[in-house]
Parts: structure tokens; sequence; C-alpha cells
């Protein structure tokens, strides 16, 4: 594949994170129609593939974290872990720590609750415990509790 130009980077970065914040938007309204579930889906999948051509591997794993919380509001627990597995998987080959790691296990431990399968939710949960201890900034580590909490 041929690389993007500068302009094209740029271009595909401001469009992985206009799609990024409109999904998150999206997750939370609460009166969402299905043509707005089905949207979701798929402006998740486009910010994740705009990141692949102009991002770091921080912003890869934060994609399959938001594609898997994605699925989990849509109670699809296949897909949810599919991506919640790709999340970890991209922080643990880049040394990603601190508040990423921590939301890798908290994604895991969402989507085996997705899964109803109390053993590895609850063994996801301690790891984004354990993770959550060494997140640096305070105010990281505190937004990852709270999004435990709601586990």
């Amino acid at each position: 594949m041929a690389q993007p130009s500068v302009i094209e980077i740029e271009d595909h970065k401001k469009i992985a994170i206009s799609l990024f914040n409109r999904v998150w938007d999206l997750m939370e309204k609460p009166d969402r129609t299905r043509e707005e579930d089905l949207q979701m889906i798929h402006m998740v999948h486009t910010s994740r593939f705009h990141w692949e051509m102009a991002g770091k591997p921080v912003n890869l794993s934060r994609g399959e974290w938001q594609i898997s919380r994605v699925y989990t509001v849509l109670n699809r627990a296949e897909p949810a872990l599919y991506h919640a597995k790709r999340n970890l998987e991209i922080c643990l080959d880049h040394n990603i720590g601190d508040f990423d790691l921590a939301f890798a296990y908290e994604a895991l431990s969402r989507a085996y609750k997705t899964a109803q399968d109390e053993e590895n939710t609850q063994h996801y949960k301690k790891l984004a415990y354990d993770a959550a201890e060494l997140i640096a900034k305070e105010a990281d580590k505190k937004v990852v509790l709270n999004e435990l909490a709601s586990v």
C-alpha cells in the first residue's frame, strides 16, 4: 500500500478524531434509533481505519477499545470480545501501559460481562484495577475506576 502524503495524513487524523467523538456522543444517547446504532458501528470502524492510516499504536489500541465498547453497548458479545482482545494485544505488543493498559483490561471485563461469562469478567476486572494502581495521573486513574464501577 502506498504511503499517504502529509496532507492526507492530517486528513486521516481529522476524520478519525471527528468520528471517534461522534461515536462517543451516540453511545451516550439514551434513545438511539436502530439507524443510529448502525451508523455508530460504521463510524467506529471507519475511525479505526483512519487511525491505521495515520496514527500510532496507541491510537490503534484506543480505536479497538472504542469498537469493543460500541459492541457492548449494543449487547453483541462476540465482536466486543474480538476487539477487546485486539486492544490488549496491541498494548502488549507495543509496551503501552498506564491508562491504556487499564482500559484494555476494562474492555475485556465489559465484553465478558456482555457474554455472561462472570469468571472472566471478574478476572479482567481485577487486572484492570491492578493496572489502574500504576496510572501516573490521578485524574486518569479516576476515569478508569469510574468506568470499572459500571462493569
